[in-house]
């Protein structure tokens, strides 16, 4: 059989190529051709396909380059065709060096330089809490000498939340704020209640106006200045018992607590948390236990809050076993924020309960991650304990207006999490119910083209699901949008065909510069860009390229 019927049309358009060079002049003294000779002679004597790989290479830049054939290495057709078998014989699944050199490498070539952008501004614009370490544990150090704690109070669960930041002034010692924020604070914190456990607090880089830790967990003035009627709380159309919301026929949700370790601004449950820690009297959990009991289509329920892990550990158990010992109960899942907030809660005693209840029946662990930045080697080894012993550690994310609004900072957000033992499972656009963040508000086009955008550019499983809740968990997929009226959208429920309306935010609001405290910089002179770190609204989404070009809300 002829060589050439032995290779595919890959290789034959390759050599065609190469010899369709018409400079036979190479100087047989330059580097180039000594290297080509090089790698023609070792191509020749070893079992590898690096070195033949890298001549057919040397050889189509002197051919692109130059115009000069094999030829005028002293390298015939036939050679080539000789090594081009060779090539696919070694190779396991007999790829030919015309597919990889004329096709692979290229398409590879071309994938890279569509995320070179986001190499080189990720660990600037979002860096981690891992690659913050340094400077954490230096303000973990002051915060402990600052409150008075000792190691066994900062170990501790229970001291994290005994020393927890709840006054303003000591807000403002720990992270030096300005007089102005300090003002503001204190009017919005007269409504809405503040904590930080000493550890979360020490995630936030001092003095950086647009932290997105800071954002996240200090009130600003706009969840008091922001017009608007509330929707009552989330859930009070959606209660048929006591501490139940179900939205579907076979999921119901036990708001067990309202109590969190840290309240988020943007808390979807806001109304709920109200300005004292509860735990519920018994007859309430009982009354929500018989509930799920009696109705024998519920399959799958959610232990959530304020946060679960707020929960007593006698208590938790006692609800786990309850859900356990109903049969047609098969999956349970909690809700909880504390393995970022305050990781201290994971010990050997609540490892051991989930497990034993995961033995029984998969239970899951849905938390919130909103940056990088929450996962420091502290949280990361609590996500890796609870994965040995959970059947899932999930990730519900929410789309936060100058915290994690761009590709860079979500695609880095999903792979540190992914990182650190958690599946990236839902990013919710945040709630239109509550004006009170409705500065923190995307709109959802933006978060389509963050997501879209990571297909074909990060690993298929750290890619969530971009979510809004309005009466139900509605995917917000482009084909889920089906028109706009004014300033609200039509979404489509996929499992019903209903058409809701959503309002999104209006994106003149949306691209404003000034936003919650960093109006003040023009006063203060304080730096909110942080060493190199981009402002409030990012530039980076204006000169990355376009991918494809040829080619819960808060969870507790």
């Amino acid at each position: 059989m002829n060589k050439n019927e032995l290779i595919d049309h890959f290789t034959i358009e390759l050599l065609d190529n190469l010899f369709s060079g018409w400079n036979l002049n190479a100087d047989p003294a330059s580097p180039q051709a000594e290297k080509i000779r090089e790698l023609f002679k070792r191509s020749g004597l070893d079992k590898q396909t690096g070195n033949i790989v890298d001549l057919f290479k040397m050889l189509k830049l002197a051919r692109d380059r130059q115009g000069l054939s094999p030829q005028a290495f002293d390298i015939s057709r036939q050679d080539l065709t000789g090594l081009a078998l060779k090539h696919q014989q070694i190779d396991e699944h007999r790829v030919s060096v015309g597919g990889r050199v004329n096709k692979a490498l290229p398409i590879v070539a071309e994938a890279g330089s569509r995320i070179e952008w986001y190499l080189e501004q990720k660990d600037v614009s979002a860096p981690s809490g891992i690659q913050l370490w340094d400077r954490i544990e230096q303000n973990h150090s002051r915060i402990r000498q600052l409150l008075g704690m000792n190691m066994e109070d900062w170990n501790s669960f229970s001291g994290q939340l005994r020393f927890a930041v709840e006054s303003v002034d000591t807000l403002g010692e720990i992270l030096n704020l300005p007089p102005e924020v300090i003002e503001e604070v204190s009017r919005v914190n007269r409504n809405y209640r503040m904590r930080l456990t000493p550890y979360y607090a020490g995630l936030i880089m001092p003095e950086t106006l647009d932290d997105p830790v800071l954002l996240q967990a200090v009130p600003t003035g706009e969840m008091l200045d922001n017009a608007g009627i509330e929707i009552p709380p989330v859930a009070a159309d959606h209660s048929p018992a006591r501490l139940i919301d179900q939205f579907y026929p076979r999921v119901v949700t036990i708001k067990a607590t309202n109590m969190c370790a840290m309240y988020c601004t943007h808390c979807l449950r806001i109304a709920h948390i109200g300005k004292k820690d509860r735990i519920y009297p018994g007859e309430a959990y009982a009354e929500a236990i018989k509930y799920i009991r009696d109705d024998s289509r519920i399959r799958d329920v959610l232990i959530t809050g304020g946060d679960a892990f707020m929960l007593p550990d006698e208590m938790l158990l006692r609800l786990l076993d309850e859900l356990d010992s109903i049969d047609h109960v098969r999956v349970k899942r909690l809700g909880t924020r504390i393995p970022v907030t305050t990781p201290q809660r994971i010990t050997g005693k609540l490892l051991d309960i989930l497990e034993m209840s995961n033995d029984r029946k998969p239970l899951r662990i849905v938390t919130q991650i909103n940056t990088a930045q929450e996962v420091t080697p502290v949280s990361r080894e609590a996500f890796k304990q609870l994965s040995r012993r959970v059947s899932a550690v999930m990730n519900q994310a929410v789309l936060l207006k100058g915290i994690n609004d761009t590709r860079v900072k979500m695609w880095k957000l999903c792979e540190t999490i992914q990182e650190a033992y958690v599946r990236p499972y839902y990013i919710f656009n945040c709630s239109y119910r509550n004006p009170q963040f409705a500065h923190l508000r995307v709109p959802v086009k933006t978060g389509q083209d963050i997501v879209e955008s990571m297909y074909g550019n990060i690993s298929g499983d750290a890619i969530p699901r971009f979510i809004a809740t309005a009466g139900g968990k509605i995917p917000l997929h482009s084909s889920n949008v089906s028109g706009a009226d004014g300033s609200e959208l039509i979404l489509r429920k996929p499992w019903s065909g209903e058409e809701v309306r959503y309002p999104d935010p209006d994106p003149a609001e949306y691209v404003r510069q000034d936003t919650a405290f960093n109006k003040f910089e023009k006063n203060d002179g304080h730096d909110a860009g942080d060493q190199g770190r981009e402002p409030c609204r990012p530039k980076e989404q204006e000169k990355m390229p376009v991918p494809g070009k040829g080619e819960k809300e808060r969870a507790i």
